[in-house]
């Protein structure tokens, strides 16, 4: 059986909804709107975006914590991870959202011990209350977590890597993988750029394609097709 490495975004893949826009939504200042245009037109990179709206963040610690407890997972995911670790399939979370929003969330789930590479979100000095930093950030990479670095890591001992993924953040990780689970926005990125993948709605779709892709037949039926010039 071939070994393989597994990456998985968060918001929108393992969390049903996406954890920063809900905290802007209830408890962001004005301006963070206009952060997210400029995002969305790439006038600015990710993590510019995001340190801008933690900036706007006008909640205390205990009223983050009070609406983390109303965000929830993927009522298929902790199965999902249990069969991973099952089969010896090491699974790490990359996310550009928030470490201590995924660590609150995972933990009602006792899944908070799982590898993680997020933005760090940490109390700030008056008048901020808020603040972000990227621990995971890589030269040339406007992300505030490089998806492809991770990916690197995750090659350099010789596994494959299957992405999990949903949206924008998860595109140029998935250029570099092996295999994709993809979601939403990234379905129709993995169809127009060739990349080999497989369209998921949920983990219970993931849970059931698991085994087919460490024994390598769902690999070779959705395999890149080869160029007549490279094959003969």
């Amino acid at each position: 059986m071939t070994a393989w490495n597994i990456l998985c975004d968060f918001d929108g893949t393992i969390s049903v909804e996406d954890v920063i826009d809900s905290l802007l939504d209830r408890f962001g200042r004005p301006g963070w709107e206009a952060l997210e245009q400029d995002w969305r037109a790439g006038r600015i990179g990710s993590r510019e975006c995001m340190s801008g709206q933690v900036d706007l963040l006008d909640m205390s610690r205990s009223q983050l914590d009070k609406h983390l407890e109303g965000l929830w997972i993927d009522h298929a995911f902790p199965a999902f991870v249990a069969r991973t670790r099952e089969l010896g399939a090491p699974i790490r979370v990359v996310s550009d959202g928030l470490d201590y929003a995924i660590h609150k969330i995972l933990g009602r789930y006792g899944l908070d011990d799982l590898p993680l590479a997020a933005n760090h979100l940490a109390p700030a000095e008056p008048p901020r209350q808020w603040q972000l930093t990227s621990p995971f950030q890589a030269e040339g990479c406007r992300s505030g977590t490089c998806k492809c670095a991770c990916v690197a890591q995750a090659r350099s001992g010789g596994a494959k890597t299957l992405l999990i993924g949903d949206g924008a953040s998860d595109f140029c990780a998935a250029d570099r993988v092996d295999f994709v689970f993809a979601k939403h926005r990234l379905i129709e990125h993995c169809r127009a750029a060739g990349i080999p993948y497989v369209p998921i709605t949920g983990f219970e779709d993931a849970l059931e394609l698991l085994p087919r892709l460490l024994d390598g037949s769902l690999l070779a039926e959705h395999a890149r097709p080869v160029p007549a010039a490279a094959a003969g």
